[in-house]
């Protein structure tokens, strides 16, 4: 995805907004002013991150965050896979469930908020213009030997679970691969993490080799690329993968709410829309 004028704006005030350390703002300000034409912004959060930790010290500790929310979820999680299960359509519920999950952003919201987050759960279907892009995804998953899913956040990865249950219960033959963060960034889901929530039960999991809040090819390890590569179904959460990833000539499936002003104004819809998209 192109990064704009308009992001690197807002990625400079919010750098104002937590600092004035004219040291760190002048370096910041030089990473944007001097940006390649293919760089996306979790490249760019990256340098951020370690321009941080040389003038301003550690980065902050989401720990808390984490498990505030994946233990939040955890506790839904026999109630919501019974709703899942008695739905006339598990999958697309699940799916939808999923999308939900991407709310628990802290580096893309100015506030997260448990009250928000479980009022979403009120509307768990798809639009109607979302019904072809569903089709076109069973349509692929009944033909696919692999399906790699790129997560997001935590507690999302929870749903995340629940979606792989359905995903198996319908596509039996299908193997599946989770790939999260190589490292802490934010409140993203890492390997810790994957543990924590027991989707290692469900699925494979790897990490893509990096402390990078998005998936990068070029920055991905070998073992990431591979899965990449050899995966028939590939299944991508959240706006930072979309940032990263869409765009790059693969076919995907990206799913995720539009939290920034990037992603509303790109796609003309209310703050916190849920999208499903197919390239």
């Amino acid at each position: 995805m192109k990064f704009s004028d308009s992001c690197a704006k807002c990625m400079y005030d919010r750098q104002m907004a937590k600092t004035d350390n004219e040291a760190y703002l002048s370096e910041v300000k030089a990473v944007l002013d001097n940006r390649t034409e293919d760089v996306t912004s979790p490249q760019l959060v990256a340098e951020f991150n370690k321009i941080h930790e040389k003038y301003l010290g550690p980065l902050p500790d989401f720990k808390e965050e984490k498990k505030k929310y994946n233990d939040l979820v955890l506790s839904m999680e026999a109630d919501l896979r019974k709703e899942i299960e008695e739905n006339s359509d598990p999958l697309a519920t699940a799916i939808v469930m999923s999308r939900i999950g991407n709310y628990i952003d802290f580096a893309a919201l100015d506030k997260v908020d448990t009250e928000t987050f479980l009022k979403l759960f009120e509307d768990k279907k798809m639009r109607p213009e979302e019904e072809e892009t569903y089709k076109s995804f069973c349509s692929q998953c009944s033909k696919a030997k692999s399906f790699l899913l790129l997560t997001d956040n935590c507690g999302e990865i929870v749903l995340d679970k629940l979606l792989l249950e359905q995903l198996k219960k319908s596509y039996p033959n299908i193997n599946v691969t989770v790939m999260v963060r190589g490292g802490d960034v934010s409140n993203d889901a890492t390997l810790d993490d994957a543990r924590y929530v027991g989707i290692e039960n469900v699925a494979r999991v790897i990490t893509n080799g990096d402390k990078i809040a998005g998936t990068v090819y070029s920055m991905l390890s070998e073992e990431a690329k591979q899965a990449v590569d050899t995966a028939d179904v590939i299944f991508s959460k959240g706006q930072a993968n979309y940032e990263s990833f869409a765009g790059e000539g693969r076919h995907a499936f990206f799913i995720f709410l539009c939290k920034c002003n990037l992603f509303i104004n790109r796609f003309n819809v209310p703050k916190l829309t849920g999208m499903f998209i197919e390239e």
